[in-house]
């Protein structure tokens, strides 16, 4: 049970990704290399604040604006010099590995009796369940915010340039910097998931960045699919089934491991529950008459 309890807390670290991405993906329709790098960073961030004993209060604004920096970057490389966003993302993501190790000066930073967001309140005597309260707590607030936002007309403008950039522009919205606070946004959500992730760990690593867009993409594409099935428009439900898919990728990668799948195959098993769900949708069962 404490193996998809584990799961179910990476899931929960895991939200501010699958939000990010679904900004990105969904809303903008750019796909984000920068993702990778801004996880990293948030948790780099995190480790460098939290081992020189700097409050999580401060660390956690910190983190978002370093995440923010790197998405703006992105966002106007590609809105400015007109260079493909995926470029644009993967030099950011390039650039941002040197800025780690000037960070951190070493591939690793542990973090050894600190204090963490995890330990700052007791809600529960088991450390699990008093991490379990505390995350909950942290993306209702996280996933409050980014519904309000979406509702005010600054969200509504944001939405409407990813659906037609060529309308929203006629009516006079500077649509360029709408990518570019978009980006903006996506990784500072991202970062917060390195944030969390880093001190549910318990370290910063220059590479734990590698892959996971797959993650958040994975539970972008959960939650679409239920989405489309369900056919739902509200877009408070949309960010619940984002969380839901990030939840449920974590749970699927757990019970791969917990029927005895040897983990060094657990990027292939990612791989190809991805490329299975993305294929779902689009399998016609009917018989070709």
């Amino acid at each position: 049970m404490d193996f998809y309890l584990t799961a179910l807390l990476q899931g929960l670290c895991y939200s501010g990704l699958a939000l990010g991405i679904y900004i990105s993906m969904k809303i903008f329709n750019i796909p984000d290399i920068t993702t990778d790098g801004s996880y990293t960073l948030g948790a780099v961030v995190t480790a460098i604040l939290l081992t020189h004993h700097q409050s999580i209060y401060i660390t956690l604004p910190i983190v978002a604006i370093a995440g923010a920096t790197a998405g703006a970057l992105t966002g106007l490389i590609h809105a400015k010099l007109k260079i493909h966003a995926l470029l644009a993302g993967i030099l950011v993501m390039t650039a941002l590995y040197s800025v780690y190790l000037a960070l951190m000066g070493r591939s690793n930073l542990p973090l050894i009796n600190v204090s963490t967001l995890f330990n700052l309140i007791n809600i529960s005597a088991d450390p699990n369940h008093n991490t379990f309260w505390i995350l909950l707590i942290f993306v209702i607030i996280i996933t409050l915010f980014i519904g309000y936002l979406l509702k005010t007309d600054f969200g509504l403008a944001m939405r409407a340039t990813g659906n037609s950039e060529t309308m929203i522009r006629s009516l006079g919205v500077n649509t360029d910097r709408m990518k570019i606070i978009g980006l903006a946004l996506a990784n500072a959500l991202t970062a917060i998931s390195g944030y969390l992730i880093s001190q549910q760990q318990g370290y910063a690593d220059v590479s734990m960045g590698i892959g996971v867009v797959i993650i958040g993409l994975g539970s972008v594409i959960i939650a679409e699919t239920f989405i489309n099935w369900l056919r739902l428009t509200s877009i408070w439900l949309s960010l619940l089934f984002v969380l839901g898919g990030a939840i449920i990728f974590q749970f699927v990668l757990a019970f791969t491991l917990d029927i005895g799948v040897n983990p060094i195959y657990l990027k292939a098993v990612t791989a190809v529950f991805v490329l299975l769900i993305v294929s779902l949708p689009r399998i016609n069962f009917r018989t070709v008459k």
